[in-house]
């Protein structure tokens, strides 16, 4: 028997196998209404945005209840050292996966900045196909196709959402220690001001999306250089909000008397990912606002 996490002096089993769930069938039938109902909307079905609402209801109840399931289990001691390396593990491929999807669109910038642009200002595509194009970036595409726009400098809300997200890392490690000494009312206080500075920097990129579309003309069909900014600062934004959520979740459960200094990996997985929100911000910040 290998050394194993315990609580209230029960001693976990080896390996815990949870019993039969009906929960990944009902996520399922909740993806597959969003799935339907996103399909039909996009072709004017008049049903189709109901289905949506509900399926994404449904996958918040069905998520709600497994992701309950399972801090249950690991409250009752049955999580041993071993399945405490799987959710390790499970958390570091996901992050990598996510590398993964925003270094895709890391790419294309790359790609069309240094490789497309340049190749479709030479010489000979602008005899042959688009005279008046100008290989610089951003560029309006050819024959003025684009709306003119101006791009997003880093000054100021991008300055401010980047110190607000760095200070946010400071303060969730801080909480972290205090939770590793056991202090957790320090843990407790140090993680509520990540949570709050993770929402106010949503509320200042919402500003700025307002500021963008409505005096910048900058619109997502604004070129590449308009698509590639909302798909990167887009999504991670909705990074933001999921990882500020699942910091509050961590928060609502110390409240509860959730974790130990020996035992906190959910604490630890939010952890890793925000910390993983906040590099990709720094990326977004060079190359999207200054280069």
């Amino acid at each position: 028997m290998s050394a194993s996490h315990s609580v209230q002096g029960k001693e976990a089993p080896y390996y815990y196998v949870p019993a039969d769930s009906g929960h990944p069938v009902r996520t399922a039938v909740a993806l597959l209404l969003m799935g339907l109902g996103a399909a039909g909307w996009i072709n004017g079905v008049s049903w189709a945005k109901w289905s949506v609402l509900a399926g994404f209801i449904a996958l918040i109840v069905v998520l709600y209840y497994w992701f309950g399931d399972a801090i249950q289990e690991s409250e009752a001691g049955m999580n041993s050292k071993r399945i405490d390396g799987s959710y390790r593990w499970g958390m570091s491929w996901f992050i990598f996966s996510e590398v993964m999807f925003f270094a895709a669109f890391f790419g294309a910038l790359w790609y069309v900045r240094t490789i497309t642009t340049p190749w479709l200002g030479d010489m000979d595509h602008r005899l042959m196909l688009w005279p008046d194009f100008q290989a610089v970036w951003p560029n309006f595409g050819p024959a003025g196709v684009v709306e003119h726009f101006q791009t997003v400098g880093p000054f100021w809300l991008p300055t401010i959402n980047t110190a607000l997200l760095l200070s946010s890392g400071v303060t969730l490690t801080i909480a972290h220690h205090a939770l590793r000494e056991n202090h957790r009312g320090k843990t407790m206080f140090w993680l509520a001001a990540t949570v709050i500075l993770g929402f106010i920097f949503v509320a200042c990129q919402a500003a700025e999306y307002h500021h963008a579309y409505t005096e910048l003309n900058l619109k997502f069909n604004s070129g590449a250089y308009g698509s590639l900014f909302y798909m990167l600062t887009g999504f991670h934004g909705f990074h933001v909000i999921l990882g500020a959520t699942m910091l509050t979740v961590i928060l609502i459960r110390l409240m509860r008397g959730h974790f130990r200094p020996d035992h906190h990996f959910g604490f630890e997985g939010a952890a890793w990912y925000w910390h993983f929100v906040d590099v990709v911000w720094l990326g977004l910040y060079l190359f999207v606002y200054w280069f």
